[in-house]
């Protein structure tokens, strides 16, 4: 049959029920053929066991029909199936919710392969042979499957819409060109197609061109967070044995002084003990002389009285002089370390302040433009008491200053203000920082350095806040 070049539609030898090629071919009493299987399993599972249809034309049979296989019609499904003619297509080729259908296909939909502008329908591939092989045909705009083709006719005319009114910005028939839009700026669809594809094109180069510079930002960015990363890793490992360094020596410091008072301890116990031991050799000899002359006190007779007394030593002076330290003879050691400790705590505070903000410097920051952008930078400012002019009064922890009538006792300091009413706050100011003022008369507050002059009446404000 293909050597005959007969074009056999494989629709008519699938089943209509699972929609392959017929397997074991049957037919009903009303001329339909299914696969054997298929339609025993569909009047297996009808509801009512006494009615049987068709699934095709849903004659009603009140018997189940005894099914016989058409034997004439297996032959040729299966010479059809030498020929090529394979098993019909898959799920996927059929049309489903969200494709375009085939408009020329019966019963189940193929996918749309292409839509006709002029004949305003969908085919599949099979249907759209005819596009391809007739020449009036082949002049026909196809383009990709659209469920919107109705768009293109004129819903007064009923004609499809070639032509384009500049005037009112729409789509017309030939018809509407004659009629309600008549002296009007019109031009063929493919006209304003071709003008506005030109607008299109120069859009998408504008486009594409800051794909390209945007693309050179991205790089540019990314060369940056890898540098970012670079040195912030060198920064941590670098601070790591800064870091390393100082708690090493820190902790040689502490050994150092532990083997000091270690070895001052060991010796001084060990004078400690030669004294005690030379001490109580002298108690013994007294304790031995004493009784030797408890011995001679009680002799009855005068004459060996007399006679040994001569004979005893004369008692020596003691040679050890005997120091005695206060308990507490190390004390002065744990103060001394408890200054050094307090001094370098103190320049720790002050100068974290200056790396913290190294590291928050080391990159540009953005501008802060909010409240909440200036909080980021906030500090806590307290008042120097040494600084503070003896008409101001501190209180509320050194953060609140007000002006008095009478003087203040404040002890004498060479960074008392003399001048104006001033006072300096205690931390110092480096790099971006951000403070809020409360205040319930005028009051001037600024930035100035620590050596601003004490005295002078040309001076910056009434409250500073210092920078070192």
């Amino acid at each position: 049959m293909a050597q005959k070049g007969v074009q056999l539609d494989r629709e008519t030898f699938s089943c209509s029920i699972c929609l392959d090629l017929l397997k074991d071919p049957v037919s009903t009493p009303c001329g339909h053929n299914y696969c054997m299987n298929c339609i025993k399993s569909h009047w297996d599972g009808e509801d009512c066991k006494y009615i049987y249809s068709c699934p095709q034309c849903r004659k009603t049979f009140t018997l189940r029909p005894v099914l016989l296989k058409n034997t004439m019609l297996a032959v040729l499904v299966e010479e059809l199936k030498k020929t090529g003619l394979q098993a019909a297509p898959a799920d996927h080729c059929y049309a489903g919710a969200e494709d375009v259908a085939c408009d020329v296909c019966t019963g189940r939909k193929l996918k749309a392969h292409k839509s006709c502008l002029q004949c305003l329908a969908s085919f599949c591939e099979k249907h759209l042979q005819l596009h391809y092989e007739s020449a009036p045909y082949k002049k026909h705009k196809l383009v990709e499957p659209s469920k919107k083709l109705q768009e293109n006719v004129c819903s007064r005319h009923d004609e499809v819409m070639k032509m384009f009114c500049r005037t009112d910005q729409q789509l017309i028939c030939y018809l509407c060109s004659v009629d309600e839009h008549k002296g009007h700026d019109t031009v063929s669809a493919a006209a304003e197609r071709t003008e506005r594809q030109k607008k299109l094109d120069g859009s998408r180069q504008n486009i594409q061109q800051r794909i390209q510079d945007r693309e050179k930002d991205v790089m540019l960015l990314q060369q940056q967070a890898e540098a970012i990363n670079v040195s912030a890793d060198k920064a941590v490992e670098d601070n790591e044995k800064i870091f390393t360094e100082l708690i090493r020596l820190l902790e040689k410091r502490s050994s150092d002084v532990k083997q000091q008072v270690r070895s001052q301890q060991k010796s001084e116990v060990s004078r400690v003990k030669e004294l005690q031991e030379e001490l109580e050799q002298e108690i013994t000899e007294l304790k031995r002389k004493d009784a030797e002359l408890k011995k001679l006190s009680h002799t009855e007779d005068h004459n060996q009285f007399l006679h040994n007394y001569p004979s005893l030593p004369p008692l020596s002076q003691s040679t050890s002089s005997i120091h005695i330290h206060p308990l507490s003879c190390f004390e002065d050691v744990t103060k001394a370390a408890s200054k050094v400790r307090d001094k370098l705590h103190d320049v720790l505070r002050e100068k974290w302040t200056n790396v913290s903000l190294t590291v928050e410097d080391s990159l540009p920051q953005p501008e802060p433009k909010t409240r909440a952008d200036f909080l980021k930078y906030s500090c806590e400012i307290t008042l120097d008491p040494n600084t503070a002019h003896t008409h101001l009064l501190l209180s509320e922890g050194n953060r609140k200053a007000t002006v008095m009538r009478q003087t203040q006792s404040y002890s004498s300091h060479p960074d008392r203000f003399t001048g104006w009413y001033q006072v300096l706050s205690r931390e110092s100011l480096t790099g971006r920082c951000y403070w809020e003022v409360e205040r319930r008369r005028e009051v001037n507050v600024a930035v100035a350095y620590k050596n601003i002059s004490r005295w002078s009446t040309n001076t910056v404000s009434e409250v500073s806040l210092y920078r070192p």
